[in-house]
């Protein structure tokens, strides 16, 4: 949250955070009989959303969003911070009602269970939709309003009030709170876990520039654009090859340079552009790491970036 300079994305990045507890919410709700039996994960996954997310993220925009937002012209009563500030109770009410009631769900009736459980469907449904409201139209109406001084003053507001609640390790403990609640869930999955391999085959070469993949072992193992025109034509016998195999030998001292710093974490990127065929290319290395923060590999990113060199003003419109 330190890196971030504009208050929206402050609190997106933090409506994110509770997303992935409201996740694990969810799953242990869905396997309600067997969540009592073993129910502290979902003791802090709703510890989680009312320690952090009332506690901690409401709190902010009560405290200094919503005034600010009322200072610039926004009504309370009748309006959309009225509505932000209803949901924000009600959520806060069936948060706190859930982990009263969480301590004898064990013992509880099947009917007292999934009363429980449509109580927490009740609040995720509450909240997703808040979350979408304040992400897409109410930060709207403070990005058309707000100026550099408050997007600064808002900024401070936020992060004194982490510093206060939870001393300068802050971030690092609702990391760490998080982490815990994530631990062993079945929640816990990326989104591309949505997708078949059809369909990341199919992105991967509908993307408007080139990708190629050199894993730990400094093995080509991927490119996109596979039977297509590329700026840089390879076929697939490069697949398998080491990765100084696949470059002109001035450059291969420059390649290792490239994999050595990513490898002990000296560099965090490398890029290069050059004039060829016309064009302006532009080269785009980054390092691949696990969600352990394992070294993976390299991914080589390249693109013609002529025609967006000579975008200039505005196109808001289709034709």
């Amino acid at each position: 949250m330190e890196n971030y300079t504009r208050w929206d994305d402050f609190l997106v990045a933090e409506h994110e955070m509770i997303e992935r507890a409201m996740a694990v919410l969810k799953n242990c709700l869905e396997r309600i009989d067997e969540s009592v039996k073993a129910p502290l994960q979902m003791q802090r996954a709703i510890d989680f959303l009312l320690e952090f997310g009332d506690k901690i993220h409401n709190t902010k925009e009560e405290k200094f969003l919503f005034p600010l937002m009322q200072t610039k012209g926004l009504p309370v009563e009748g309006g959309p911070i009225g509505v932000m500030l209803m949901e924000h109770d009600a959520e806060r009410k069936l948060l706190q009602r859930m982990m009263n009631e969480l301590p004898n769900l064990a013992d509880a009736t099947s009917a007292a269970r999934q009363k429980y459980v449509a109580e927490g469907f009740e609040y995720l449904k509450i909240r997703a939709e808040h979350i979408w409201k304040e992400n897409d139209v109410l930060y709207a109406m403070g990005r058309k309003v707000f100026t550099d001084d408050d997007n600064t003053s808002l900024l401070n507001s936020f992060k004194t009030l982490d510093q206060q609640t939870y001393g300068d390790e802050a971030r690092v403990h609702f990391a760490q709170m998080l982490a815990e609640v994530e631990k062993d869930s079945e929640a816990k999955k990326r989104l591309i876990r949505n997708l078949s391999y059809e369909q990341i085959d199919a992105i991967m070469e509908t993307l408007p520039f080139e990708v190629t993949f050199v894993d730990a072992e400094d093995t080509v193992a991927y490119f996109n654009k596979l039977d297509k025109t590329k700026l840089f034509p390879r076929t697939r016998s490069v697949i398998g090859r080491k990765v100084e195999k696949c470059h002109p030998e001035k450059s291969v001292d420059m390649v290792r340079q490239i994999v050595t710093g990513f490898k002990d974490r000296t560099m965090d990127h490398a890029e290069f552009w050059i004039d060829f065929r016309g064009d302006k290319i532009l080269i785009r290395y980054y390092p691949v790491y696990s969600e352990s923060d394992e070294y993976m590999g390299v991914l080589e990113v390249t693109q013609a970036i002529g025609a967006i060199q000579r975008i200039e003003g505005e196109k808001r419109l289709l034709y």
